[in-house]
């Protein structure tokens, strides 16, 4: 071994190494504070205006409050709860807790807070054990997942752990109280989204998966998008999602209410064991402890790795996420790729061609059940057109030239899937979903060449701000169009101000309140929390004490060397690239795997399979060992000091690469520059 020739050096290489490499990824950058839940003020709150309340009332109007079935529904097959639910995580904080939403239960709906969404979290208020159909359970409200449990012969199939061990364990822990404790046969993931896989260790360990004890099922693909959407947008989506799920927000009725398909996300240990059988086709069949099973692959809808499960025997469909009680995300605002809507109606319309006939009752990972045949075909025919719809009508305006915030603004449900409960716009929004059609075929660019090239936001906003007389007089023009109800303008021109002069903050707060006024207003949990969050961080500024973090050390572990490389490619500062050009080869010695990192261009590319007789260095090492430090199991200075990480070649060049990586703030502006 040549680590480098020159011995005085030596020790300064590896720490300097060390510290470079560790930066190269962050996937365990500072997690989200376990130990509490709201975490930021929102400052002097506005009260509900005239203007709110009106818009609020006309909503009263406009539908039939008095229908209880859905809440008849929701309270369906009720066994028993834990009263005051407060599960605790493994720090001591709260994981999740149900008292947060106490005030929920009143009966009238507060002037802050659109009556649907009012309606839809009281219907999320439920909580509990609930028998679906025979050997069918759910245990809802511990967490942002439903836990499915199907009693076998002798043993039980979980379907959906949920987001954290903690409450994974208190969802088992409370059916096993009710049903008695029985083994586990098999973990079904339905698909590949962090709060439907990564509570699995408060039910089995790495070792029950890996020695076959239990089956853990999954469909094709579910491990590489499980990671991967974590990892390489992991930083910017975990700060956006802090919009979105108004993680830190107090819960009251001028604050967080919901988070769509259930309360709120929990905050506790999050994991990945990956599976040991997938489901690759539709039509695929298994016989688990004497449980029929059908799967039908919808991947590329709601996830891009994605299954539904249908039950002949108990005449039972298992719709994951693709059916629920209410509009969902074809783009989410904490960021994605974004979602073929019509290919989510044809799985939808596959759905019902498949099963229809054959279902009296139908569940989710979220929400709650649908009883009935006739009154199941009928819900998913809302479904699918809904997102039919969406898909087509936007199509078909594209088409005639209109840009993606015109459409947005002409398309309107047709009545018949207006009025119906599930199909509202509680999580998802039209609007946005709108957008993402149009994204998805056409791009961010509307066509307009006045767009192909705008100033960044803050040049931009300056620009704006002097043509329209400077800060005070668009403030001053802002606030008579604040008094007249104009909240949407309001917040779009006081954007320009703060982007301009972000220190005004008489413009931070006339934004903020605005904002506030549209979170009032809002139908959908998701935009409410995005208004609020933003309202709260333009009067108090950002807190640097919560972190962003995307996935867990035990997560990293599934992590696979391409992704890793991918990774560093997405880190590589190109302009401090410019001019280099640099060959590392990668040698695994207990994988065999053998990759050339090769920079130049100011782009790192890499290829496996071999190594290069020209690199200018080699670096040997385990893949176990690499996936250790990443996980912050040991670090590079142990491994190279007890001689399982080696350097032959010229080690500073592996120095000079690292250096060129960023790592990433964790809690980047978003509502100012």
């Amino acid at each position: 071994m040549r680590l480098i020739k020159r011995s005085g050096i030596v020790l300064v290489t590896i720490f300097i190494l060390v510290g470079i490499m560790l930066t190269a990824f962050s996937a365990c950058e500072k997690a989200p504070d376990k130990t509490a839940t709201p975490a930021i003020s929102l400052g002097a709150q506005t009260e509900a205006s005239e203007w709110t309340v009106k818009a609020n009332d006309e909503v009263k109007n406009q539908f039939d409050f008095a229908d209880r079935e859905e809440f008849e529904d929701a309270q369906r097959g009720f066994i028993a709860t834990v009263p005051d639910l407060v599960i605790k995580n493994a720090d001591g904080g709260i994981a999740w807790s149900m008292p947060d939403f106490d005030f929920e239960k009143q009966t009238e709906t507060p002037l802050t807070v659109n009556p649907l969404l009012w309606r839809h979290s009281q219907l999320n208020l439920n909580n509990g054990l609930y028998k679906v159909t025979d050997r069918i359970y759910q245990v809802r409200g511990f967490d942002i997942t439903n836990m499915t449990i199907v009693e076998g012969d002798s043993q039980i199939i979980i379907i959906d752990v949920g987001m954290s061990a903690e409450t994974a364990k208190a969802m088992l822990d409370l059916y096993y109280r009710e049903r008695g404790v029985k083994p586990v046969a098999a973990i079904i993931y339905t698909h590949s989204h962090i709060d439907h896989f990564a509570g699995i260790k408060g039910i089995i360990s790495d070792e029950d998966a890996q020695s076959g004890r239990v089956q853990v099922i999954a469909p094709e693909g579910f491990l590489d998008y499980a990671i991967s959407e974590n990892i390489l947008a992991g930083n910017a989506m975990s700060r956006r999602a802090q919009y979105q799920f108004g993680i830190y927000l107090p819960r009251n009725a001028g604050g967080m209410v919901d988070s769509g398909g259930s309360k709120a996300l929990p905050v506790g240990t999050m994991a990945l064991i990956g599976p040991n059988k997938e489901i690759k086709a539709t039509g695929e069949k298994l016989v688990i402890d004497g449980v029929e099973m059908e799967f039908q692959i919808v991947s590329g809808t709601e996830a891009p790795a994605a299954m539904t499960i249908y039950f002949p025997q108990l005449r039972a469909l298992d719709t994951a996420e693709i059916a629920s009680q209410s509009n969902h995300n074809l783009l989410t605002p904490r960021g994605a790729e974004v979602r073929d809507g019509n290919a989510w109606a044809k799985a939808i319309n596959e759905m019902i061609e498949l099963y229809g006939d054959k279902t009296d009752v139908i569940f989710a990972s979220q929400e709650w059940p649908c009883w009935g045949n006739e009154k199941i075909v009928s819900y998913l025919k809302q479904q699918r057109d809904l997102y039919k719809y969406t898909h087509d009508q936007t199509l078909r305006l594209l088409n005639h030239g209109y840009t993606p915030n015109e459409i947005s603004e002409m398309i309107k449900l047709p009545e018949s899937l207006a009025r119906g409960w599930d199909v509202r716009d509680y999580y998802g929004t039209l609007s946005f979903n709108v957008r993402a059609v149009y994204q998805k075929y056409l791009g961010f660019y509307d066509g307009n060449p006045a767009n192909l090239n705008p100033l960044p936001p803050v040049e931009a906003s300056k620009k704006y701000v002097e043509y329209m007389g400077g800060p005070q007089a668009v403030i001053d023009r802002a606030k008579v169009d604040y008094a007249n109800g104009d909240y949407r303008w309001v917040a779009q021109v006081m954007n320009q101000v703060v982007f301009a002069y972000p220190d005004n903050q008489e413009a931070r707060n006339l934004e903020a309140d605005a904002m506030e006024q549209l979170a009032y207003q809002a139908e959908s949990t998701v935009w409410r929390n995005c208004y609020l969050v933003g309202a709260s961080e333009l009067r108090t500024g950002m807190s640097k004490s919560i972190g962003a973090g995307s996935v867990s050390p035990d997560m990293v572990r599934g992590i696979t060397l391409p992704q890793y490389f991918d990774l560093m490619g997405s880190r590589l500062n190109g302009p401090k690239a410019e001019g280099k050009k640099i060959v590392i080869n990668w040698n695994f010695t207990d994988t065999g795997d053998k990759y050339v990192l090769n920079l130049e261009n100011s782009a790192l590319t890499y290829t496996s399979g071999r190594l290069s007789s020209t690199a200018d260095a080699t670096l040997n090492l385990s893949r176990a060992t690499l996936i250790s430090v990443l996980a912050g199991e040991t670090s590079f200075p142990k491994e190279i000091l007890a001689g399982k990480v080696t350097i032959e070649g010229d080690a500073l060049k592996i120095i000079d690469l690292m250096g060129m990586m960023d790592s990433f703030d964790p809690m980047f502006n978003i509502i100012s520059p």
